[in-house]
């Protein structure tokens, strides 16, 4: 089974330079992960007749949201973080709004595991969101992944996690050290999901640093490949030895982030 994820950046922008389809041909994934959606499905126009597709858009139009597209007929599916555990860590409104109403989180159980698909708030330029982001997000989303496992099956859960984990992560640690998306905080986020054992699966195979899944726009960034890897596919533990292969594709564009991939047997 393969499985990708992709932070497209606005479906309807993608599937506007006509990069969506061919990819999903080119690749064909039996499950695909999207994130920043920023859209509605009704508002999407993609023809995939051989996968069922499941949204969960922002309240907020235009804005961030996910999204799961699937060859395989889920048991459930679940929206966002579970009102019990965002009620526990306060998930209900910050400066910006309800961060549990951006649709950020769409989970889909199959009969032999989970497959999650999140797109983690950043902390601003300002980290004026770092207090809901170390507090309260990183947290509650860690606690629902490992509820979901207690159900008796492990968890596949991937998209944009707004960090590098390391200083292999980015090509630039020092000069970014203690900005959004590589701050202390964030990482040990990161590193409280790796210590829970769930298993960064790029890193079974992929060891060092060139590796990057998003490029800023500015200074020719994508063709100097001065990035960062912020896009991951963590799995249960009890599914590690299962992952055949895991891959980064900067060959595929469209978006300022590349998807990420796995193969399971």
């Amino acid at each position: 089974m393969k499985i990708i994820s992709w932070n497209v950046n606005g479906i309807r922008a993608i599937n506007k330079k006509g990069r969506f389809a061919p990819f999903i041909k080119k690749y064909r994934p039996d499950i695909i992960c999207l994130q920043e959606t920023k859209a509605e499905q009704f508002e999407s126009k993609i023809d995939l007749p051989n996968y069922e597709e499941h949204w969960n858009s922002a309240v907020k139009k235009g804005y961030s949201g996910t999204a799961i597209f699937t060859k395989h007929k889920p048991l459930s599916v679940i929206l966002d973080i579970p009102k019990n555990i965002a009620k526990k860590y306060k998930l209900v409104d910050d400066s910006y709004g309800n961060p549990n109403a951006e649709g950020r989180v769409i989970s889909l159980e199959f009969k032999d595991f989970f497959v999650v698909s999140v797109y983690t708030p950043n902390a601003k330029d300002d980290l004026s969101r770092m207090l809901l982001r170390h507090k309260q997000w990183d947290p509650a989303f860690l606690e629902y992944m490992k509820n979901l496992e207690k159900r008796g099956k492990p968890v596949i859960f991937c998209g944009d996690l707004n960090v590098a984990h390391t200083e292999d992560d980015l090509a630039r640690p020092k000069e970014n050290s203690g900005k959004k998306g590589f701050t202390i905080e964030e990482r040990q986020g990161i590193q409280k999901m790796v210590d829970a054992g769930f298993i960064d699966t790029f890193r079974i195979f992929t060891k060092g640093n060139g590796h990057y899944t998003w490029w800023s726009h500015f200074a020719n960034s994508r063709a100097r490949n001065i990035g960062w890897r912020i896009d991951y596919i963590l799995v249960s533990q009890k599914l590690a030895k299962k992952v055949k292969s895991a891959k980064l594709l900067p060959e595929v564009m469209g978006s300022d982030h590349c998807p990420v991939l796995i193969e399971i047997v």
